[in-house]
């Protein structure tokens, strides 16, 4: 028995991942050589450091390092097991989450705007519809 390939669940696996992976790539300064500093978000952690107090600021100032390399990191490993496609279904939902996490604190810091313009609710839904269509195929499968 073959194996069909859902090119559009792969589609969208590999949007999110690689969507995830060129933040991290921008905080950690890796777009900065290629495209020059003018075309890139933070081009260093310490800015995306700063960005992250003024999405949370609220939290107090000594944890916003940490939450900076957690929301790093986080990205990072999501992004990594949507690329290799390990355990789809709890990485999809793991990564709408985190989006939609992100999407409400620039809606409630920055305005409800910013999180549209960078397409960050639509990259949480496409994340959940993942996750909805991981489940679908799963009760298939039982």
């Amino acid at each position: 028995m073959t194996k069909k390939i859902d090119y559009i669940s792969l589609f969208a696996r590999l949007a999110l991942a690689i969507g995830f992976l060129s933040a991290v790539a921008d905080r950690l300064g890796l777009w900065t050589p290629l495209l020059g500093s003018e075309n890139v978000v933070w081009g260093n952690m310490e800015s995306f450091t700063t960005y992250t107090g003024v999405l949370l600021p609220w939290v107090p100032k000594f944890l916003i390092p940490l939450l900076a390399w957690t929301a790093t990191i986080a990205e990072t490993i999501l992004g990594i097991l949507l690329l290799i496609g390990f355990q789809k279904r709890w990485v999809a939902l793991l990564s709408g989450i985190l989006l939609l996490t992100f999407a409400f604190s620039m809606s409630f810091s920055l305005n409800v705007k910013a999180p549209f313009d960078y397409s960050v609710f639509a990259a949480a839904a496409c994340a959940f519809l993942l996750y909805k269509e991981s489940k679908v195929k799963q009760e298939e499968y039982s």
